[in-house]
């Protein structure tokens, strides 16, 4: 007893994994394919630890253990090819994952640089004299939550630190500060042309291209599917209509009117969330460059840019027209990716040490240290190529697409996806870990439901939609999560109570995924057109406010 007490991880982890294994005999629940029911096993292991343990990473390799295990007919032999032989081949099997690790181990040391120079507060603090009264204040939170882009962790850190004293200023209340920050974080970042949510995203769908010999540009079909992230645009439509149309709903109307009316930015009964050693190190900093960040990203942009341009020219065949989608589609998105973030660190770190707001030493331990923020990224990188490979082996795909034949269609399975995800990120509070357990398995599925050549299959309306959807629903889930650590670094970040930022968000987020799910996935299945979808969720998510929302009397 004193053992479990000690370690509470190990009772269900084991149950876990020796009742997989003693469920999972040899030939049984056979489909029709001749594929076993057991091939489910690796994703539903890793989702069913998730929820226990609320550990992505060890969760992600025990699904990569019961499965390998299954597939060897052994546990030494699963544990001894999953290390030697299904880890390793992620990476060196694959020219692709190295790549995309570079990248993102580089763009994390560019954001280190820039933290450090001051050019991340930079930005944001050019912009905080523009918040002057209340609605200004909003306005500029808002727009500075779409400026920092480049990683939900950083923007949610900057934005709520920096603007904190400007919205207490003209009483704003802390809930509608933390609803700004956090519910533009996420989403702005999943739907950015880069950044490291872009990138992750894409990354996932190498395995299973790779499984189906695809040969369709990663790069390009992230592109496609950003206008099929319902929930995150439709997100951002909403809290943009609350700050022009000056109307909340709910517990977020009663937050700011006793801040507009008594100057409480906080209940009276809240426990802030304010973390001081933070607090004093963004105060004591002398270091606010805005240009030391805007240059960076914009070389960054232009870099990879110019990279998709010269590759994709570089790859066209002999005759073929020379059109934006013939050159997207030809490029090599991981060279013009690492040439960007490699080279916009390195101008980076020349502005930091030229214009002496760092020594050389200085500056390259800022870069260091970036890169090592993104370690834990992709370490959830590498589980999840890996477990993409050990459901390719054991034909997961196959196995589910048998099983739901019957009832599960191609029309259905956006709508099924994005509700899907949603739980999952809401009981994990994981939207990363959410999407590495379930893209492996949904794009594969969409694949074989869809039918039809690959490359062809994975521009169908469906399999886009059903691919944002993943991300959709994860990031839908994790704005309702009180576990998310989004959510809680919002809270943090902002010095709000965290139970009264997820109460007051909470409304809001259901509204859009809502009508994320009706007006978008849904209208998807039924063949209803892209511009439609959105018209209509557009609509729907501004009338809802006009008509159910109240006016707040700002000054």
């Amino acid at each position: 007893m004193n053992l479990l007490k000690r370690y509470p991880l190990v009772l269900p982890v084991l149950l876990v994994f020796y009742g997989s294994l003693a469920l999972a005999a040899p030939g049984s629940g056979e489909g029709q394919s001749g594929v076993s029911w057991v091939s489910v096993l690796p994703p539903v292991v890793a989702i069913v630890l998730a929820l226990i343990t609320r550990q992505a990473h060890l969760s992600l390799f025990m699904g990569i253990l019961i499965g390998v295990c299954i597939h060897t007919g052994g546990i030494w032999s699963g544990l001894t090819t999953s290390l030697d032989t299904y880890l390793v081949n992620s990476l060196a099997g694959s020219s692709s994952h190295t790549s995309i690790l570079m990248f993102t181990l580089a763009f994390g040391g560019l954001i280190g640089v820039m933290s450090a120079n001051g050019g991340l507060k930079g930005i944001v603090a050019a912009a905080s004299k523009y918040a002057t009264n209340n609605f200004r204040g909003q306005l500029v939170t808002a727009i500075m939550g779409l400026v920092i882009f480049i990683d939900d962790y950083s923007n949610t850190l900057l934005v709520g630190n920096m603007m904190r004293p400007f919205t207490d200023s003209v009483r704003i209340s802390r809930e509608k500060l933390s609803y700004l920050v956090d519910s533009t974080a996420a989403p702005v970042a999943s739907l950015a042309a880069i950044s490291t949510w872009s990138i992750f995203q894409m990354s996932l769908l190498d395995s299973p291209y790779r499984a189906h010999d695809i040969s369709a540009n990663l790069y390009l079909t992230f592109l496609q599917s950003i206008p099929y992230s319902f929930y995150c645009i439709f997100t951002l439509v909403f809290l943009f209509a609350t700050v022009l149309m000056r109307r909340e709903m709910g517990p977020m109307h009663k937050a700011e009117t006793r801040s507009q009316t008594t100057g409480a930015v906080l209940a009276e009964n809240a426990q802030p969330m304010v973390d001081e050693s933070l607090a004093r190190e963004f105060k004591e900093s002398k270091l606010s460059h805005w240009n030391n960040g805007l240059i960076p990203i914009l070389a960054m942009l232009v870099i990879t840019i110019s990279g998709l341009f010269i590759t994709g020219s570089e790859g066209l065949e002999n005759g073929s027209p020379k059109t934006l989608r013939n050159i997207i589609g030809n490029s090599d998105a991981n060279a013009s990716l690492i040439w960007g973030s490699f080279l916009a660190g390195f101008i980076a770190i020349i502005m930091s040490v030229s214009g002496g707001l760092l020594s050389l030493v200085k500056a390259m331990d800022a870069w260091i240290n970036g890169v090592r923020s993104m370690v834990m990224a992709c370490i959830i990188l590498v589980l999840a190529w890996t477990i993409g490979d050990v459901c390719t082996d054991m034909k997961t795909a196959e196995y589910i697409v048998d099983l739901t034949s019957g009832f599960l269609t191609p029309a259905l399975l956006p709508a099924v996806t994005f509700i899907t995800a949603s739980i999952i990120s809401f009981s994990t509070g994981s939207s990363w870990a959410t999407m590495s357990i379930l893209v492996p398995v949904t794009v594969p599925m969409s694949i074989q439901l869809l039918g039809g050549e690959g490359n062809q299959v994975v521009q169908d309306p469906i399999f886009l939609s059903t691919f944002a959807g993943v991300l959709s629903g994860s990031v839908f889930g994790d704005h309702c999560s009180p576990i998310s650590d989004t959510t809680v670094l919002s809270s943090t970040s902002t010095g709000s109570d965290h139970i009264d930022h997820v109460r007051t968000q909470l409304p809001y987020a259901v509204i859009s995924g809502v009508v994320a799910l009706l007006a978008g996935y849904i209208f998807t299945g039924l063949g209803i057109t892209l511009i439609v979808s959105l018209s209509v969720g557009l609509i729907l998510v501004t009338g809802v406010l006009r008509i159910f929302g109240k006016p707040i009397l700002h000054e």
